[in-house]
């Protein structure tokens, strides 16, 4: 049942930002087959899959840099398991993903509703585009982004894609709502001035979104469907 921790009117809400894993995609296994592939050929201790979930949400970098044992995270071992990782991550990242239990539904009803759409992850831009093709291939998305750090555009929770987003809409960002499953994402909302709705069948557990400013605690996809009703002509 949703949880509403701010009192607020769903008839404002004209858009959603969606995160992308944890919310809208689970990735988790082929992450976490990735990482411990990187770890076996390093030489290093693996993970179960509930220790990998608490190491991603903030690029590859950081994941592999979480994953290293602290004492061996030197630029050279970075280097190496990154790119380790880019290498299985290649080969896994379609074998497990597929969309959490009504996410189509969720998506293609919001969609006919008016509502415009867009994705904010920090997955790297080109799985992030890949997949979203893949699962949505109907969707008008408004915009669907990445990691571009190297186009000079900070990942999570800066709202700088957040906010671009936005005014790709042509919606103030009050008119959005940012849905996540994690810190960086709600951060991301509020730091983008959006109200935010975590979902709980996520990477990350309720308190987490609750403590990081989640205006709701969302338990299955269909619950935002009373924050997002119809856009009237």
């Amino acid at each position: 049942m949703m949880k509403i921790l701010k009192k607020n009117s769903p008839s404002q809400y004209r858009g959603a930002i969606f995160d992308l894993d944890g919310t809208l995609l689970n990735t988790i296994d082929d992450l976490a087959d990735s990482v411990n592939e990187t770890m076996a050929a390093m030489r290093y201790p693996t993970f179960s899959t509930e220790e990998v979930m608490k190491l991603v949400g903030s690029g590859f970098r950081n994941l592999i840099t979480r994953a290293l044992p602290e004492a061996h995270r030197s630029e050279e071992k970075i280097a190496l398991g990154l790119r380790l990782f880019d290498e299985a991550y290649s080969r896994n990242y379609a074998r497990k993903t597929a969309p959490y239990p009504g996410i189509p539904e969720l998506i293609r009803t919001l969609a006919g509703r008016g509502i415009c759409l867009a994705v904010d992850s920090n997955k790297r831009d080109d799985y992030t585009n890949i997949l979203i093709r893949k699962w949505f291939p109907d969707i008008p998305f408004t915009g669907v982004y990445g990691e571009r750090e190297k186009d000079g555009i900070p990942k999570k929770p800066h709202p700088a894609a957040a906010l671009t987003l936005a005014s790709r809409m042509k919606l103030l960002p009050e008119k959005v709502l940012f849905v996540g499953d994690s810190r960086p994402d709600m951060e991301t909302g509020r730091n983008a001035g959006m109200d935010c709705a975590g979902v709980t069948w996520g990477f990350r557990a309720a308190k987490e979104l609750e403590e990081n400013g989640a205006a709701y605690l969302i338990e299955n996809p269909e619950e935002l469907l009373a924050l997002l009703p119809a856009v009237k002509k």
